[in-house]
C-alpha cells in the first residue's frame, strides 16, 4: 500500500493522533429532522476514536438546506470549539478546480484534451524516458500519464521549522520529476496518481491564457459562483479566522507539532486553495449540475477508468474521470467528488450525479501510524459520505 508521505500528498490521510474528538455539536441553517441531525452528528463523532483533533462537516440537501456538525477542538491549548464555517487548506481538492478550468478552455476551443504536453510546454517533459510528445492533457487529468512524483517532504519537526516557508516553482517540481523514469509506459497503459501531472496542467493554463491558474480559477469559478471564501493563499503561511489548527506527529510516540502555519510546500495547481465546507459544496453542486461546463465537456469529465490497485483499498470501486472521482452509493448510483490531505488535514467533498445533494468534510490533526489506521479513517469518511447522500432527508 502507499506509504504515509505519498498519502499526505495523494488525496487522503496524513497521520494518527492520541487526542480525541470531544463534544460534538450540531446546527442547521433550517430546522432539520432529529434523524438527520443525529446521523451526521454520529458520523462526525466517529472520528473521536480515530484521533483527529477537530472535525467539521456540512450537508447541503436537495432543498438547499445546510446541516453542519462539528467536533473536537480547534486549538489544543485553548480548547476553543471548531467553527462550522472554518477555513482550511483543501490540498488535492484543488485539482477539481484546475480540471474545470482546463475543460472550460477546451469548450472554448483554446485547447484540446487530446493535445500533447509538448505542444504547450516544449521540452519541459523530457529526459529519462519522459516524453511530452506522447502524453496528452487527458492523460494528465486522469492520472494516466505516468509522470513520477518527487515531492519535498517534512521528515522531522526540525525539518518542518526550517523549511515550512520554502517556495517551489512549478518548473522546479517538474524538473525533480524528470530525474526519474516514468512510473509506467506508454501513457494510458496504467493508472497512478500524479500530483506533478496537475502542476503541468497549471503551467498549460498559464501558457494558453497568459494568466496563472490561480487567476483563471478566480475569474472563471470563484467569482461567478460567489465563492467568497475560496482563494489561493500563495506564500502566506497563515489562514484567515476562524480556522482549526492542525497537528502532526513526525515519529511514533513523538510530540504533537502545530503545523498550521506553513506555505504548504507545493501549491501549483495540484494544491494551493483555501476554502470552507459551504464553498466546496456550492462548487461541486454547480459542477455536477452542469452550470460550469457544456454537456460535451461534462461527458468527457465523467468518462472514467478504474483507479490503480494500490489505491483500491483506499477507494473501493472508485473510478477516475478528468479531475473528479466516482464511487458507488449503497442506495444506488454513484457520487462524484475529490479528496485532499496534507500535514494532518483531510478534506473530502462528494456530490450526487444530479448536483442536488452534497457533503463536505474537513478533519484536522489526523495522524496515521499504520495502514490499519489509514483504513479505519477511510471507512469512517466513506460512511459519513454514504449516510449523508443516501440516508438523510
Amino acid at each position: 500500500m502507499t506509504n504515509a508521505p505519498t498519502l499526505r500528498r495523494s488525496m487522503t490521510v496524513a497521520a494518527l493522533l492520541a487526542g480525541a474528538l470531544s463534544t460534538t455539536c450540531v446546527s442547521a441553517a433550517n430546522a432539520a429532522s432529529p434523524h438527520r441531525d443525529d446521523l451526521l452528528k454520529h458520523d462526525v463523532a466517529a472520528f473521536k476514536a480515530l484521533g483527529a483533533t477537530g472535525a467539521q462537516a456540512r450537508l447541503t440537501t436537495s432543498h438547499g438546506r445546510d446541516l453542519t456538525a462539528t467536533g473536537g477542538v480547534a486549538d489544543l491549548k485553548t480548547k476553543r470549539p471548531v467553527s462550522p464555517n472554518g477555513y482550511f487548506r483543501i490540498a488535492s481538492v484543488t485539482k477539481a478546480f484546475t480540471a474545470t478550468v482546463i475543460m472550460q478552455l477546451a469548450a472554448e476551443g483554446r485547447l484540446s484534451v487530446d493535445d500533447k504536453v509538448e505542444r504547450w510546454l516544449p521540452g519541459v517533459v523530457s529526459k529519462n524516458g519522459n516524453d511530452g510528445r506522447k502524453i496528452s492533457i487527458r492523460n494528465l487529468l486522469q492520472h494516466t500519464g505516468g509522470v513520477h512524483d518527487d515531492y519535498p517532504e517534512f521528515t522531522s519537526a526540525d525539518d518542518f521549522y526550517k523549511h515550512r516557508n520554502d517556495v517551489y516553482t512549478a518548473r522546479q517540481i517538474v524538473d525533480r520529476a524528470m530525474r526519474h523514469k516514468p512510473d509506467f509506459q506508454p501513457p494510458a497503459k496504467k493508472w497512478m496518481y500524479s500530483n506533478t501531472g496537475y502542476v503541468l496542467l497549471g503551467m498549460i493554463i498559464q501558457r494558453a491564457t497568459g494568466h496563472t491558474w490561480q487567476t483563471e480559477i478566480r475569474d472563471r469559478i470563484t467569482r461567478p459562483l460567489g465563492l467568497k471564501h475560496t482563494f489561493a493563499n500563495g506564500t502566506n503561511p497563515k489562514l484567515p479566522s476562524p480556522h482549526a489548527k492542525s497537528y502532526q506527529r513526525f515519529a511514533p510516540g513523538g510530540p504533537l507539532i502545530d503545523v498550521t502555519e506553513q506555505v504548504g510546500l507545493v501549491s501549483n495547481g495540484e494544491a494551493g486553495l483555501v476554502s470552507t465546507t459551504a464553498d466546496l459544496n456550492r462548487f461541486f453542486r454547480a459542477l455536477a449540475a452542469g452550470r460550469l461546463l457544456p454537456p460535451k465537456q461534462m461527458k468527457q469529465m465523467r468518462t472514467t477508468v478504474p483507479v490503480g490497485a494500490k489505491f483500491q483499498p483506499l477507494m473501493p470501486h472508485a473510478r477516475d474521470g478528468l479531475g473528479i472521482f466516482s464511487r458507488p452509493l449503497t442506495c444506488g448510483g454513484r457520487y462524484w467528488g475529490h479528496e485532499g490531505g496534507d500535514s494532518g488535514w483531510i478534506s473530502t467533498v462528494a456530490v450526487t450525479a444530479d448536483g442536488r445533494r452534497s457533503v463536505a468534510l474537513s478533519l484536522t490533526g489526523v495522524n496515521a501510524n499504520s495502514e490499519a489506521d489509514v483504513l479505519r479513517i477511510v471507512k469512517a469518511e466513506d460512511k459519513l459520505v454514504d449516510d449523508a447522500l443516501c440516508k438523510t432527508h
